[in-house]
């Protein structure tokens, strides 16, 4: 069954200038023309490589690419490429995709912000195994969140758009109970529901030849979807090779060396460090007397808040609920997404937000990883995100700051400007955003609550 899911923004390289090679010998597909109104910035990345195979050359010809074509692209994929707007590879891409296409496959574990292309990247991948003449499933995807996985599907649908390539989701509600067999090429989906599949034997695995993990952090370190995660890959073919590829922003070193594990002998690409640094976003704190005062607050920034696009974290789903119809009832147009709505209306939400009907999303966790929405520049921590929400029996208390890079890394997208704003109301929330401080080697601003009309100044220049 070929779906069509709406289409979101890629992930698209920041660098889009022509390439200077030649067009393809058929003339099809062509490089698009310098776009001199793109938001998207000049690539200052550095990347890192560590080859699992010592003894490839650096000087061979496929160690790097500038250009498309000298992928060896099938014409149709080389035309969904530049029709997507794409022109030369991004700085990730250019290391990235020769060793990512190699023959025989090889495995890698990618660390790369959102933006830098690494969506393109797998998607490119999954899409150049594929033996379009078999209708079989042969490239899975996992996501930890349904909102990532239709976003990745959109990149699917729009690089694969003058190929054959079938495609189907494997997230909660979107096939019916009763499906007996998909044959899509390429599947994308949660850990759990492709879990679930495979079980029933609806996905026939026998054809896999390539397994993805996008925030592969995330689902490696949370207890629920690390298992699924791992009885999927153990359903996985053991007669035949494939190739699997994990790529996150982020990687603690507990969940670095579980990724080496789960994928072994694997090629290795990074940014440097320091690029994973959130400089460009402006970080500032509001001491509020109490929950009570953190809503008045929010309130209080409702005008800056629809100036683009804002994102508000809460900790708990029922808290971002109480706070819609709170603002809602006062006249607010705000919209709150988070798990235990049913699939429909998280769709139609995040879709609504997509399109900029909503300006204002409250929402859990859900949203804080890897979703691009260019034209967020706020993201407002009502509550700061803590390790005791990866393991709901620790109650540790300390701040998970791989999360607050993630969430407030939703805003300041492709060289715009963004700002994030944490509540503090408390000594026990002071002291832990003084650990994000100093974990991030980077003040954190306080603006004064007491004075309005000051605090909506400063914000409005921050934007500027």
């Amino acid at each position: 069954m070929s779906l069509s899911p709406s289409p979101a923004p890629q992930d698209p390289t920041p660098d889009p200038t022509t390439a200077n090679s030649p067009p393809p010998d058929d003339g099809v597909a062509k490089p698009p023309p310098p776009d001199t109104t793109s938001d998207l910035i000049k690539s200052t990345f550095e990347v890192t490589v560590t080859l699992a195979d010592q003894q490839q050359d650096p000087n061979s010809p496929l160690y790097s690419v500038k250009s498309f074509e000298e992928l060896g692209l099938s014409p149709d994929l080389l035309k969904g490429v530049y029709d997507m707007g794409f022109s030369k590879p991004s700085k990730i891409q250019e290391r990235a995709l020769p060793l990512l296409l190699s023959n025989p496959p090889t495995n890698m574990v990618g660390q790369s912000q959102s933006g830098t292309g690494k969506t393109a990247a797998f998607v490119l991948t999954m899409l150049s195994r594929i033996d379009f003449s078999i209708n079989k499933p042969q490239a899975l995807c996992l996501a930890p969140s349904r909102e990532l996985a239709r976003q990745i599907m959109s990149v699917v649908v729009a690089m694969g758009k003058f190929t054959n390539v079938q495609t189907e989701y494997a997230i909660k509600d979107n096939l019916p109970r009763n499906a007996t067999k998909v044959t899509a090429h390429v599947i994308v989906g949660t850990p759990g529901t492709m879990l679930d599949l495979i079980r029933r034997k609806v996905i026939d695995v026998s054809e896999v030849k390539v397994f993805v993990l996008d925030e592969a952090d995330n689902i490696l370190d949370q207890d629920g979807l690390s298992d699924q995660t791992l009885r999927v890959k153990n359903m996985l073919p053991r007669n035949r090779p494939f190739q699997i590829i994990l790529f996150s922003a982020t990687f603690p070193d507990h969940v670095r060396s579980y990724a080496d594990k789960f994928a072994p002998s694997a090629n290795k690409i990074e940014l440097q460090k320091n690029e994973l640094s959130v400089d460009a976003i402006r970080q500032f704190y509001m001491d509020c007397r109490n929950e009570e005062h953190k809503y008045d607050i929010l309130v209080s920034l409702y005008q800056l808040l629809t100036i683009g696009q804002s994102i508000i974290f809460t900790r708990y789903r029922h808290v971002a609920d109480k706070i819609a119809t709170r603002m809602t009832a006062e006249g607010h147009k705000v919209a709150s997404l988070h798990g235990a709505k049913d699939a429909a209306e998280r769709d139609a939400i995040i879709d609504n937000f997509r399109e900029g009907k909503d300006k204002v999303l409250i929402t859990t966790n859900v949203v804080a990883r890897g979703i691009d929405i260019l034209q967020v520049n706020m993201v407002v921590n009502y509550d700061l995100p803590l390790m005791s929400e990866r393991d709901k029996t620790s109650g540790d208390d300390r701040p998970d700051i791989e999360t607050y890079i993630h969430r407030i890394g939703r805003t300041g997208r492709f060289g715009r400007k963004g700002i994030s704003i944490n509540f503090v109301h408390d000594k026990k929330t002071w002291l832990q955003m003084e650990q994000i401080e100093k974990a991030l080697g980077k003040k954190i601003i306080r603006i004064e609550t007491n004075d309005l009309d000051e605090m909506e100044e400063k914000m409005k220049k921050a934007l500027k």
